[in-house]
């Protein structure tokens, strides 16, 4: 892990702080997405991860797709169904945002161990660039850090994917969280396209892929119109952002932080010099 934000960091001086490795009892992940409980990615990353030895999964996913919701909260009462399949628990199906189902999962499931760790995915659609911020998948893994776990985000390109490939990559990357210990503050984002790949590599978040050009008119009354959204995938042009190694055949890892602060602008808005203005 130190050798991939090396990779992203450059020269600078920085200080990795790890949780500590997993001991005798076993690692405990909460396991969410923004697809829905009736994802099949959902499904497959959950058996992949079940069959890492010392691992306990708990599920808990919103009860429908919640794409693009990011880390909105839902309402304060909550319903949450219980689902089984082929006669044992499966997981616990949220009424609300991704977001929601972690915080649910963590102080309601959680109990008197906690968890080691927090996975969202697998996402039907990459999650690299500015997309981020809309993903219900990146917002659920930044739920988890805000309530003081270790998180993960995977997204893959949607449909064309191989799901199988990317949950074991999932799993790879859960098994050196749990030998090595869990970057603290900091939420990694995964994103595995479709086809052959050229390797994994770490870039920081860059250009947007999708970008609305229009919306269509499906059905007009006196006072109300129904509109479609369409959009379009852009080809990225920095050629040091994760959308464009994404785009080039890479599996994309992007470290992400809670703190949106524009740290190089302070000084510049301090020098406005702003002051009250009396009534």
């Amino acid at each position: 892990m130190r050798r991939l934000l090396s990779a992203l960091l450059g020269p600078c001086i920085c200080v990795l702080v790890l949780s500590s490795p997993a001991d005798a009892q076993s690692y405990r992940i909460l396991l969410s997405n923004d697809d829905g409980i009736e994802s099949p990615q959902l499904a497959a990353l959950k058996q992949e991860l079940e069959a890492l030895p010392g691992v306990e999964v708990v599920l808990s996913a919103p009860h429908e797709n919640q794409s693009g919701s990011s880390q909105a909260t839902g309402a304060f009462r909550l319903i949450v169904d219980k689902v089984y399949r082929d006669g044992e628990l499966f997981g616990y199906a949220v009424h609300g945002p991704p977001a929601e189902a972690v915080r649910f999962g963590v102080v309601m499931l959680g109990g008197d161990r906690g968890f080691d760790l927090v996975v969202s995915g697998i996402n039907d659609g990459a999650n690299v660039g500015m997309v981020s911020h809309h993903s219900g998948t990146v917002g659920a893994a930044f739920e988890g850090e805000y309530l003081g776990i270790p998180s993960i985000a995977i997204s893959q390109e949607s449909r064309r994917a191989d799901t199988e490939r990317s949950a074991k990559f999932a799993a790879r990357l859960v098994q050196r969280y749990q030998r090595e210990g869990a970057p603290l503050g900091m939420i990694l984002s995964v994103n595995i396209p479709a086809g052959e790949l050229k390797g994994v590599v770490v870039r920081p978040m860059g250009d947007s892929y999708l970008k609305t050009v229009d919306y269509e008119v499906r059905s007009e009354s006196e006072n109300s119109t129904t509109y479609q959204r369409r959009r379009i995938r852009v080809p990225a042009e920095d050629s040091s952002s994760d959308t464009f190694a994404y785009q080039d055949g890479y599996i994309v890892l992007t470290p992400l932080r809670f703190d949106w602060t524009d740290h190089e602008s302070i000084s510049e808005v301090e020098s406005w010099n702003l002051e009250l203005v009396d009534r």
